[in-house]
């Protein structure tokens, strides 16, 4: 069987205040919120699928994350967060983590993912499209959750897209801004592939 690549991000796991207030996820504790995350990450992704972690992966200390990772199929990546403390813990073992890094570029069924906890506007590849005009480059990133920073990310896509350029060939055309936010609440928790992030980002702005 074909390996998949799937991408997260925002999970934040034992986060208490991210269910309780911040995102208000509807938990009885963080306790259930990451058995429910686990049961669905496990029953999606198999031994040696991959999986991207876009930042905020856990709240925890190094031993509950620790244990957290052995219970996570797949092989996982991590591109960093701001509140992956558990990073700097002398006791967490990175083994587990194909790599860790703060941005990364990727080639995923002939296109590329630009990687970045943070929203990259203006991002490498964004005027790249094929002889279709679909897009060839895809900017995906966690960290704005479903807030009103989402929502002037979302302001600013569609102004992007609205306006029009002219190319180095003399002809108008629509500026494509394709960034995604892969926040885990937005697909139940579930690790998706880019095919299925463009559905569902399309999908819940459709809404």
């Amino acid at each position: 069987m074909s390996k998949l690549r799937y991408y997260i991000a925002d999970l934040h796991f034992f986060h208490e205040i991210m269910n309780t207030r911040m995102d208000c996820r509807g938990f009885a504790d963080a306790v259930e919120m990451n058995e429910y995350i686990i049961l669905k990450w496990n029953k999606k992704v198999q031994k040696n699928d991959e999986v991207v972690i876009l930042g905020d992966l856990s709240w925890g200390s190094a031993e509950e994350t620790n244990l957290l990772l052995k219970r996570l199929n797949g092989r996982l990546c991590l591109i960093r967060g701001n509140h992956d403390r558990f990073l700097k813990y002398q006791d967490m073992d990175l083994g587990r983590f194909e790599w860790v890094r703060p941005y990364e570029e990727l080639s995923d069924n002939r296109r590329r993912v630009i990687l970045c906890h943070y929203p990259i506007i203006f991002y490498n590849g964004q005027y790249r499209t094929d002889e279709k005009g679909n897009p060839k480059t895809y900017m995906l990133h966690g960290h704005v959750h479903d807030t009103r920073d989402q929502r002037l990310l979302e302001q600013f896509q569609d102004m992007t897209q609205a306006s029009v350029t002219t190319d180095v060939q003399g002809v108008e055309r629509h500026i494509p801004s394709h960034l995604i936010n892969c926040f885990c609440m937005y697909s139940d928790y579930e690790p998706l592939t880019l095919d299925e992030w463009i559905v569902c980002d399309r999908r819940r702005r459709q809404e």
